[in-house]
């Protein structure tokens, strides 16, 4: 009688166990359905990684927003494979799956001997957020997202980057807008993307000694017409790679 009374309890005993290891794998479950939610209801921007200190940190500062995929304009081959894996390195960093890479070294010839050679880092800044609006239409994403900040110079003084807003159809997001270069550099270390993003500015290389620091809207926007901007930006798209990275 007592070992019957024995087993039974033992028998209700893993009967509870089993319960609550059906419950845990149910709660397990709805949290992982939750996250999925939530990451499908984060809205869906398309960040602009240069593979330089500041566009990895405004990233970063952005990732738990947004749902991001990364696009990069790189110029080969007027430079080497060196700058494509520098990014795929810091999109791992940064935990980004998707990376857009887009040859636009023919939109940048196309800038830098058609147009006014002073305003090629503003015509070249939008020419890179207008093809990353068509990247944009393909994955869904309402937002770009850049490393742009007016402590800078160039196309990031105030009124460069009200014409580059201008001449952009989706809204931008800097996160890093009031931020300074001592600031970015101290977040780059602290997350892991300093040591990787140091080194030359590849975005320099067909600009001017003295780039514009004040624009007119209309005058950009007729610069960027005249050289059929749209065709070549098509192009480029067409001739990108998405890279998936795990």
């Amino acid at each position: 009688m007592q070992s019957k009374k024995i087993t039974q309890t033992n028998i209700l005993f893993m009967d509870v166990i089993v319960l609550m290891i059906v419950i845990n794998v149910f709660v397990s479950l709805v949290k992982l359905l939750n996250l999925n939610n939530q990451h499908h209801l984060m809205q869906r921007g398309i960040a602009l990684l240069s593979g330089g200190i500041d566009s990895p940190v405004a990233i970063h500062l952005m990732k738990e927003r947004m749902d991001i995929v990364a696009a990069h304009f790189h110029q080969q081959p007027l430079t080497d494979e060196k700058e494509v894996e520098k990014v795929k390195e810091l999109s791992k960093i940064l935990g980004i799956t998707k990376v857009y890479l887009i040859p636009f070294i023919t939109v940048l010839k196309a800038l830098t001997e058609k147009c006014t050679h002073k305003n090629y880092f503003i015509l070249s800044k939008i020419a890179m957020f207008k093809a990353a609006e068509l990247i944009a239409k393909k994955e869904k994403a309402m937002f770009l997202i850049t490393g742009e900040n007016l402590a800078q110079v160039s196309s990031q003084t105030l009124s460069n980057l009200t014409t580059i807003t201008k001449n952009v159809s989706l809204e931008i997001v800097r996160p890093l807008l009031t931020y300074d270069k001592h600031e970015i550099i101290t977040l780059a270390k602290k997350i892991g993307t300093y040591e990787v993003s140091s080194g030359p500015e590849i975005c320099s290389l067909l600009g001017p000694k003295h780039p514009a620091t004040t624009s007119n809207t209309k005058d950009i926007a007729q610069e960027l017409h005249n050289i059929n901007l749209l065709t070549l930006l098509q192009e480029s798209v067409l001739h990108s790679e998405c890279v998936i990275l795990r």
